[in-house]
């Protein structure tokens, strides 16, 4: 009888263990902030005036990957264009959180905008089957990438996943966010990278 007890007090402080520390998460991942790189607006009128007086935008690092048949791509295979990049991984419960948002954008906004999803295969933790297997089961529509070098989470410094970077057509980084994002932080940053119209 008293076993009886002691499991289920155990199973109950757990159960409100996992509560509370799920309510935390959303907590704390909704006031999460986009760090934007250069405050320095659009100038559609050609003056120029605002963004000289601002720091002018960076070049997003280059690296290498493999797409889904295996061949090695660059980021700057993709300029032109404005980019996503958000690096991932199968087992990373924020990551799964927040993908069906990106395949949303990604079958409304494909045409306008690169989605580059870029699995962190390090072939113990993540290998390429598993990877292949979770989007094949999900039914996502984005292309996947491959960082079986390390080479763009080198770049990058990714030590923590997800995480989602956005490039303007001219292959500059303008915003990044660190964490699960929200539809709506992830339309931010595609607002800051398509050019005005």
């Amino acid at each position: 009888m008293k076993n009886n007890k002691k499991l289920l007090i155990t199973v109950v402080a757990f159960i409100a263990l996992i509560a509370v520390a799920g309510g935390l998460y959303h907590l704390l991942s909704s006031r999460y902030q986009m760090e934007i790189l250069s405050t320095a607006p659009a100038d559609p009128a050609g003056q120029g005036s605002s963004q000289e007086s601002q720091p002018p935008l960076t070049a997003a690092p280059d690296f290498t990957m493999t797409d889904a048949e295996g061949k090695t791509v660059k980021l700057s295979d993709f300029f032109g264009k404005p980019i996503v990049v958000n690096f991932w991984a199968s087992w990373c419960g924020p990551c799964r959180q927040e993908m069906p948002e990106f395949d949303k954008a990604y079958l409304e906004q494909g045409d306008e905008v690169t989605f580059l999803i870029i699995n962190m295969t390090d072939g113990y933790q993540e290998t390429l089957d598993n990877a292949k297997d979770f989007i094949r089961k999900q039914g996502y529509h984005f292309p996947v990438y491959y960082d079986t070098a390390q080479d763009a989470a080198r770049v990058y410094g990714v030590t923590r996943l997800p995480a989602t970077y956005f490039i303007n057509e001219e292959g500059k980084l303008v915003a990044k966010a660190m964490g699960a994002i929200s539809r709506a932080t992830l339309q931010q940053g595609i607002s800051m990278i398509l050019p005005a119209k």
